[in-house]
């Protein structure tokens, strides 16, 4: 095991999950996310897409706190009170993305058998990337990882 692979595990033990930072490349957003969440709390682990470090670590540790303390999120919802001040919104990500964004992911649970939720977050005007009324390029910044990069909350 390398010293990488032993950070996560360690991490995972006291924290109850590890965050991967992946820098933006050619058509790829910048995105984190966690592993372990599934294993400490039963529950999807996490990504954030679009967001820069710290902000999308503390995402992802509000997120694990929060279902420390019990709170669990359904996909497919808007949330207030997420994110100070903003509404978030959770999606499934569909499988068929796994090998594209969450190889650490897959070395951790030793394949594919794992789930990952996404959190959509909106512009500072509330705006998210389905309106059509956001910058042009937030799409681009923030795809939905679904089976058809659609979402599934009524529009």
């Amino acid at each position: 095991m390398d010293p990488s692979e032993q950070k996560a595990l360690n991490d995972i033990d006291e924290y109850g999950c590890h965050i991967i930072q992946v820098l933006a490349e050619g058509d790829y957003p910048a995105f984190s996310y966690s592993i372990g969440i599934a294993t400490t709390y039963q529950e999807p682990d996490l990504c954030v897409i679009g967001l820069k470090e710290p902000i999308a670590g503390f995402v992802i540790n509000e997120y694990a706190a929060q279902l420390k303390q019990g709170i669990h999120f359904t996909n497919g919802k808007l949330y207030s009170g997420f994110l100070e001040g903003f509404n978030v919104y959770f999606e499934t990500v569909s499988e068929n993305h796994y090998k594209n964004y969450f190889g650490y992911a897959t070395w951790y649970y030793k394949g594919d058998n794992f789930k990952m939720r996404q959190l959509v977050w909106p512009t500072t005007s509330g705006v998210f990337p389905w309106s059509g009324i956001g910058p042009d390029i937030f799409e681009d910044w923030q795809p939905i990882l679904t089976h058809n990069g659609k979402t599934t909350i009524p529009l």
